[in-house]
């Protein structure tokens, strides 16, 4: 089998971009992928360009060689573009893999460690009675894990301690309401200082939070270490990282607690699992990323199917399970069952895409920017 053609598609949905890749056989058999640098889609399309150049006429099958290929064949390695775009191209390998041997990709895992992949659900709101009645019907639709989006107040100017405020007092009266035994974590979308996370983390009680999501950037392990020292809230840390380089130090250092891997910029199955080990070396879960399209989240089910240490996977969703997907765009797609993806006994992915309706959204792919957030003093900062 032959590689004979990789198409790259940047397209505009309704609320989102997104960048999906397909890679052509001899054989007939396509591989679809997805990479995950959203509103930088042309950036990844301009990569896979290259990467195709060279990729054209090779083995589908020697996914590890040409992932490494990819890598090795700059003088410049690595870097969240490029990664994002052989992320891409190795999810469609391992989804053309899958078809040509007649097995889910998990089987060429290793196998399912477990029965159903399971999920946390994020939800947001304006008060804390809005979100105590949110968790409550994500409670009692049996989800073991709830996520709440930290406070801001809904236009570009972004107040950290004003998000710090309100955040404490709703995590405080979230955790009173609902007991013990609910998961709670707070996404702060590395918006924060380390003061600033110091301070949200010791105004709340102690056991309020089972885990704070990226507080801060990633580009600094030390300034984590800093945070970690004066805190003792288990840190979820990951989205961001492109290599299993970059999860190394939060990693080997005990920084963080849950690996957020997201498969669509670690570089696809090929590093994924690599990372997922050495998580496992130092007893850390993977609890990843998934906030693309239906090829991410088939991805992530594979690889949640697949890897031994395991919490949840994220997904966004209403309580009783509805997934926000296109189904004429892709007409075989992820199901959730409750708060639970069953195991996909597809070959491949178990994704099918509409290239007719693809190609017609490509035509018509329109930039998009996610906010551009200031501080009160008109200084820019983190979105």
């Amino acid at each position: 089998m032959k590689i004979t053609d990789i198409k790259p598609y940047p397209i505009s949905l309704s609320d989102r971009n997104m960048f999906i890749v397909k890679v052509e056989t001899d054989q007939g058999i396509v591989g679809w992928g997805e990479g995950g640098l959203s509103t930088r889609e042309l950036a990844e399309a301009g990569a896979v360009r290259h990467y195709r150049e060279f990729l054209i006429g090779r083995d589908p099958l020697r996914r590890g060689a040409l992932w490494q290929e990819m890598y090795r064949s700059q003088y410049f390695e690595g870097g969240r573009v490029l990664t994002a775009a052989i992320s891409a191209i190795d999810i469609a390998l391992y989804d053309i893999c899958g078809k040509s041997l007649g097995v889910p990709v998990y089987k060429l895992l290793g196998g399912n460690q477990r029965d159903v992949v399971p999920c946390f659900g994020t939800i947001w709101g304006s008060s804390a009675v809005e979100l105590i009645d949110k968790a409550n019907s994500y409670l009692q639709n049996k989800w073991p894990a709830i996520r709440i989006e930290a406070y801001e107040e809904g236009s570009n100017v972004y107040n950290p301690r004003k998000s710090i405020a309100v955040t404490v007092d709703w995590m405080v009266k979230m955790r009173e309401e609902l007991g013990l035994e609910p998961v709670l974590g707070v996404e702060y979308h590395h918006r924060l200082s380390v003061a600033e996370a110091a301070s949200f983390c010791q105004h709340l009680p102690s056991g309020t939070l089972d885990f704070l999501e990226e507080p801060i950037r990633d580009e600094s392990p030390e300034a984590y270490e800093q945070l970690r020292k004066m805190v003792d809230v288990p840190f979820a840390i990951g989205e961001e990282f492109s290599s299993k380089w970059a999860f190394a130090p939060y990693i080997e250092r005990g920084i963080t607690n849950f690996a957020r891997i997201d498969i669509c910029n670690v570089g696809g199955f090929t590093e994924a699992m690599k990372v997922a080990g050495l998580a496992e070396l130092h007893y850390i879960d993977l609890m990843p990323h998934n906030p693309l399209g239906p090829i991410c989240t088939a991805a992530t089910i594979q690889l949640g199917a697949a890897v031994p240490n395991f919490a949840w996977m994220e997904v966004w969703v209403s309580p009783t399970g509805e997934l926000n997907f296109d189904s004429d765009l892709f007409p075989l797609r992820p199901k959730l069952d409750g708060p639970n993806f069953p195991l996909p006994e597809t070959p491949g992915l178990g994704i099918e895409v509409n290239e007719t309706l693809l190609i017609k959204k490509a035509e018509g792919f329109t930039f998009r920017e996610m906010p551009h957030f200031r501080r009160p003093d008109g200084s820019h900062t983190n979105w």
